[in-house]
């Protein structure tokens, strides 16, 4: 931490109270500022783009200046800038350069588990540079220190937040205004952060508490949340943003991360705005309140495109391209490679990492990953091979795409940049585990039901080939699922038989989870070579013949640098039979091959159609019974009054 004389002290105090008194005259005489908030969120280590936000920020702060820079969490983990998070905290570094004033935690800062990001905050820290303040409002110390096994990172993790100065909320002062910012994590974020070791409270019910804290406690012309939650267009039981914005009040402004969602015009709840930007700094989000009849509302809303009309700032230039030559020196050398060294060229059509799994179907991105680990595992055994009948690569794993033209390296990372391994080195290493062919089967159908449900399960196999008809029932959608064996050969699935299958180590946990997750409905349990179910996948990492672990990025550079000609295979520019839509209303396709879900389903269904009958007769029983009846009171009531 900065040390300070008596004489700056001084200053400082008499400063404050000039800066307090002139400010407090300002409101008393109506002068109410607008107040212009720039903001960000999932930006997961794009620092290429900070150049240009630099020249935004100084341009903001130049039309006001009260102008607060704010940023919504997973501002690390995706790129190769990633590599260096904990030794050297580039990303909360280039933030305070280019003029943060306050970010919080995503998932994704936690990839490196409660350990990592404890490392990552104290570099900051000691570092001296000028980094953005840490807001987190619902962590749970309280239960994550009375776990046994949470305690000990769980300490680590909340003295090094403290060191760093990290509060459940902070208030800024400038240009005569003062907002309050405070951060929360999702519920869904924690979900996606199963290594995090930390518990966190209820967003809601902690967002309440520390709102009341701050009309309490202090006098401020907006309240921001830093909120990593997102919002849901589809589903507005499932947008914890709006939620939060329904059921505590007094919040001005959500700025709404995690879902890396990009709203041209912002959701308005009540008096809440709920704002988001979009991914990857592709742009930047401006808001301008104005003082309006006694309060401040909002006035302006546009997001700003970092796009080449947008100048790079020189200084930050140069502070990022020293970032990148530490990545070079510190993570890329140890592989024999280098950010920017050409893997092959490329001239099929990927898709972009925008579009890639919002469809179901084979996929040339998701088809040459997952040839990818094959290839890996067979290079890192060497003469200790033994055959990967199939790969597994999930959406929710692959991170970005290729161009036509050339591959770097770099370009490798950044599709595969998740994760650490046991070893605690930047990337997931692939894991090898034994699943049955009736598991294979089940992994197929998850891939063409549950997927249509939850997209980062879309499941992209080498290995596997199947034909799947949307219009079938539900978990029966996938059949005629055979091993492809290469050069057109095709294997039966043997529903008893183990078969050796290579994932990435955070895949291959999450497929253990479905039986759990299911309550026993899927089964699919990873096992190792003998049949006992997994308990420890860490165990079951694969390692090249130097003892390293193998990165499933290092699988895919690799891989492509095969190539012949150092051109991309033309065979992944059109389909293969992965993946064969049969998309057939006959009803011969419906029925054909039923699998076991099919006769439950069908089971159900009869069942439930049966005691809507038995129900019917009765009704109709009844109904008669009691007309019946009312004729006959009817005729004796005539007879009496005759």
């Amino acid at each position: 931490m900065k040390k300070f004389s008596t004489a700056a002290v001084i200053l400082c105090t008499a400063l404050f109270f000039t800066v307090t008194w002139t400010a407090s005259a300002d409101t008393s005489s109506g002068e109410n500022s607008p107040i212009t908030i720039v903001f960000s969120h999932d930006m997961h280590s794009h620092l290429e783009k900070f150049p240009k936000i630099r020249t935004v920020v100084k341009q903001e702060k130049q039309n006001n200046d009260a102008t607060f820079v704010l940023d919504g969490g997973d501002f690390s983990m995706g790129t190769p800038y990633q590599t260096i998070f904990k030794e050297e905290a580039a990303e909360l570094r280039m933030m305070g350069a280019v003029g943060y004033d306050a970010t919080t935690l995503g998932n994704h800062e936690f990839d490196y588990r409660s350990a990592g990001l404890t490392q990552m905050l104290k570099t900051a820290e000691s570092s001296g540079d000028r980094v953005p303040h840490l807001v987190a409002a619902n962590i749970d110390w309280e239960k994550t220190l009375s776990d046994e096994e949470m305690r000990k990172d769980g300490e680590a993790l909340r003295a090094a937040m403290e060191d760093y100065g990290a509060e459940e909320y902070v208030v800024i002062e400038r240009g005569g205004v003062k907002i309050a910012v405070f951060g929360l994590f999702g519920k869904e974020a924690d979900d996606y952060a199963p290594e995090s070791g930390t518990y966190f409270r209820d967003p809601v019910e902690a967002a309440k508490d520390v709102v009341d804290d701050i009309q309490s406690h202090e006098k401020v012309d907006l309240i921001v949340c830093l909120s990593h939650s997102g919002t849901n267009a589809d589903d507005p039981e499932k947008s914890e943003d709006e939620i939060l914005a329904r059921q505590v009040d007094g919040i001005d402004l959500i700025i709404s991360g995690h879902t890396h969602t990009e709203l041209s015009e912002p959701i308005v709840r009540g008096d809440t705005v709920i704002a988001s930007a979009g991914q990857y700094n592709d742009n930047l989000g401006t808001l301008t309140f104005t003082y309006q009849d006694g309060e401040y509302k909002l006035d302006q809303y546009r997001l700003i495109s970092l796009d080449k009309s947008v100048q790079d700032d020189p200084s930050a230039k140069d502070k990022v391209e020293q970032f990148r030559e530490l990545v070079d020196e510190e993570y890329f050398s140890a592989f024999d490679y280098s950010w920017d060294q050409v893997l092959a060229d490329n001239q099929v059509k990927f898709t972009s990492i925008d579009d890639f799994a919002s469809e179901q179907g084979e996929d040339p991105l998701g088809s040459l990953i997952a040839d990818s680990y094959r290839y890996g595992v067979k290079q890192a055994e060497g003469s200790e091979y033994e055959q990967v009948d199939v790969a597994i690569a999930p959406a929710g794993v692959i991170r970005g795409s290729f161009d036509k033209g050339e591959i770097t390296v770099g370009d490798a990372f950044n599709a595969l940049s998740l994760g650490t391994g046991k070893d605690g080195e930047p990337g997931y290493p692939l894991v090898s585990v034994y699943l049955t062919g009736a598991e294979l089967k089940l992994a197929a159908e998850i891939d063409i039901s549950i997927s249509e449900l939850m997209q980062p399960a879309r499941l992209y196999f080498s290995g596997l080939n199947y034909t799947y008809n949307p219009h079938r029932l539900i978990l029966n959608r996938a059949y005629d699922i055979v091993l492809d064996r290469g050069d057109g050969e095709t294997e039966p699935l043997k529903n008893d038989k183990l078969y050796r299958v290579v994932a990435d180590l955070y895949s291959a946990q999450m497929l253990g989870t479905v039986n759990s997750l299911s309550y026993g409905l899927l089964s699919v349990e990873p096992k190792d070579k003998e049949g006992n179910v997994i308990e420890n996948f860490e165990d079951y990492i694969i390692y090249d013949r130097q003892g390293g672990e193998l990165k499933e990025w290092y699988a895919l550079a690799s891989y492509i640098d095969s190539f012949d000609g150092n051109q991309v295979s033309e065979r992944y520019g059109k389909p293969e039979g992965r993946k064969i839509l049969r998309d057939s209303w006959n009803i011969i396709d419906l029925v054909k091959k039923p699998n076991k879900f099919f006769w439950m389903i069908t089971a159900a269904v009869a069942l439930v159609l049966s005691l809507i009958a038995l129900i019917v007769i009765l009704i109709v029983k009844i109904v008669k019974h009691i007309t019946g009846g009312g004729k006959r009171i009817r005729r004796k009531d005539m007879i009496f009054r005759r």
